[in-house]
């Protein structure tokens, strides 16, 4: 880990909004937005991992009051920078243990987030905190992929994702821990340059199990935003976890 930040100090914040600029589009962002507005109804929502407040500010310019919480100051910082970026409250740390004073009608993470937690023991201790967080039917909302290991023959570890004339990404799987490594290699003046972060891979049965151990209960799982059914072909999946009122 290469600072206090973790594995997204200055050099990954500055070009972060650009290497995934396709998530901050109206087609991505506003049917997470929509789903997310209608799970806080008049409520408080958290953001674990906010980041730049690529979902944070447009949410929160629905009328959403929304709290982050971010390990990264260098994201967070360029959060602020943004038109809006005073009215969503963000607290430093680690969210799978950091608490946020208050009680919320909706907690969520997206675009793989779950998957910045590098052990079994911190995604299970994730779901503990959103459920702390939590009013009594309120919502712990997910968003993230479904691991590309049919895309591996025998003897393969690496699944490329992102092929240019300036990078090369690939990831690749130790199918025996669920561990996951995210590979850059970019050409810089003529010369490549290599970067890598770590990540754990989860099942979305493992995660209806971490749900349970917190206490919470499934009401849905979709294919993406739109509430698209999911199926065994699903390269992805927003799964939404409730609260009981008893």
């Amino acid at each position: 880990m290469a600072d206090d930040d973790g594995y997204f100090g200055e050099s990954t914040a500055a070009t972060y909004e650009d290497f995934v600029a396709h998530r901050f589009s109206p087609e991505v962002v506003g049917p997470a937005v929509d789903v997310l507005a209608g799970l806080a109804r008049d409520g408080q929502a958290v953001e674990f991992g906010v980041g730049t407040g690529r979902i944070a500010l447009p949410l929160a310019a629905r009328g959403v009051p929304v709290h982050g919480i971010d390990m990264s100051r260098a994201m967070v910082a360029r959060l602020r920078a943004k038109p809006g970026g005073d009215a969503v409250g963000v607290t430093i740390g680690d969210f799978a243990t950091s608490r946020v004073a208050g009680a919320f009608s909706v907690a969520y993470l997206v675009f793989n987030t779950i998957n910045c937690l590098t052990t079994q023991d911190a995604q299970v201790a994730c779901f503990h905190n959103a459920a702390d967080h939590l009013l009594p039917g309120g919502t712990f909302v997910v968003e993230t992929g479904i691991p590309e290991l049919r895309k591996l023959p025998p003897g393969q570890t690496a699944v490329p994702f992102h092929i240019s004339p300036t990078q090369w990404g690939f990831d690749t799987y130790d199918v025996a821990t669920q561990a996951m490594t995210s590979h850059f290699v970019t050409l810089v003046d003529g010369r490549a340059e290599h970067s890598s972060t770590p990540f754990r891979y989860v099942w979305p049965a493992e995660l209806d199990l971490m749900a349970r151990l917190a206490g919470l209960r499934l009401r849905h799982r979709w294919a993406d935003w739109s509430r698209a059914p999911f199926t065994a072909e699903s390269g992805g999946h927003v799964s939404v976890w409730e609260k009981p009122t008893d």
